[in-house]
């Protein structure tokens, strides 16, 4: 009798398994999943918080559109690619950025955006999102963790080089972002708590200096209107109390989808983009807010399995990092809505109306399904 092949049947070995679909295309299903209902969401509150604009809807719609592109972009490249090219990226972010307080284009009283023959107007700030936390990693990935007092300094270095030009634009709460996503990954690759302590003492000791010298008038007004809203109740403080009222009328269940009084009588300001959360509170009362807040918390938990599953020091500390810089995102718009924080610009991701932080959100999270799709590859 001849020998059965074993090549027709279930006995295949792992290497003849044919890949997944997902994993063909470098997606993970499950977060892919929770960013679709988050997104999906959020476009049916911005047309409420939009005042019923379909033409709102349907510009953030192709908005996220362009962000998903990106998204499947970044998943396809192998995480050797971003740490290879990190520093270059570093280095014309940088370079951006000094060319925005030279030659940028101002709004509002900030000069945040740059304007290239033949493109249309960009943040590099907005990059240095990404950028900084890539480049932080590939520098402390190099050397041996946990790094030494000179690898830390240098990586502390990355970081606050360009969040210090971004504070010159002004803009306080992308620079703070910047700046938590870089120290993120320097706190990931081993910083002593001793170090940690240090550095906080410091900044404690130096926090008298930044509100004389360094903080501007407006800056210096959100933290005053912070620690009293009604000292102003219809200049500084009309946000913070408008923003109040809306997330308390909302009660258990809400007004009501379209049914709320504080935007669509007007009292609430940027009810599309920085305070839409409390549009949602109060159309959805505390159900709709606790559904948000799980979604949430399930796309933080997935990004944290995908870093602490990583297969290699680089991949583990930016995926560590974006993730957490994510959860700051959600941490500050809320608290900041809420009356906690003082008000500082941060929209809430993947729900605000807006155009650039989401395409750099699902920069994000493409640069998180490529680590964890390619580490599915190379251990399958």
């Amino acid at each position: 009798m001849g020998l059965k092949s074993t090549t027709d049947g279930l006995d295949r070995g792992p290497l003849e398994r044919r890949p997944s679909v997902w994993s063909a295309l470098h997606l993970d299903p499950i977060l892919l999943l929770l960013l679709a209902i988050l997104i999906t969401g959020g476009l049916f509150v911005l047309y409420s918080g939009a005042d019923q604009s379909l033409d709102m809807v349907k510009a953030q719609g192709i908005r996220m559109g362009i962000a998903l592109v990106v998204m499947l972009v970044f998943a396809q490249l192998d995480p050797s690619v971003f740490r290879r090219w990190s520093p270059w990226l570093y280095l014309v972010g940088v370079l951006a950025l000094i060319a925005v307080l030279v030659v940028g284009i101002g709004a509002k009283g900030a000069q945040r955006w740059l304007a290239l023959p033949g493109l249309p107007r960009f943040q590099p700030s907005e990059i240095m999102k990404l950028v900084v936390p890539m480049t932080a990693a590939w520098y402390l990935s190099r050397h041996y963790l946990p790094p030494r007092l000179p690898q830390v300094a240098a990586g502390l270095a990355i970081v606050l080089l360009p969040m210090g030009l971004i504070i010159e634009q002004p803009d306080l709460g992308t620079s703070l972002l910047v700046g938590l996503a870089g120290m993120f990954v320097v706190f990931f690759a081993g910083m002593s708590w001793k170090l940690i302590a240090t550095i906080i003492g410091m900044a404690s000791v130096s926090a008298p200096v930044l509100w004389f010298f360094v903080m501007r008038d407006y800056q210096k007004q959100r933290v005053l209107t912070l620690l009293d809203p009604q000292s102003d109740p219809l200049g500084a403080g009309w946000n913070i109390i408008q923003s109040k009222t809306a997330i308390g009328s909302g009660g258990l269940e809400g007004k009501g989808w379209l049914m709320g009084t504080q935007s669509h009588l007007e009292f609430l300001p940027e009810s599309h983009t920085d305070f839409i959360v409390a549009v949602l509170a109060e159309e959805f009362g505390f159900i709709g807010m606790a559904l948000l807040l799980t979604v949430y918390f399930l796309i933080i938990l997935r990004c944290l399995y995908i870093a602490a599953t990583a297969q290699d020091s680089f991949s583990r500390l930016v995926a560590g990092a974006l993730t957490l810089t994510f959860f700051i995102y959600v941490f500050v718009n809320i608290g900041m809505v809420s009356g906690l924080l003082p008000v500082v610009g941060v929209p809430l991701p993947l729900v605000s109306y807006g155009g650039t932080s989401s395409v750099t959100l699902m920069a994000a999270f493409g640069v998180l399904m490529s680590i964890h799709t390619h580490r599915r590859m190379i251990s399958a």
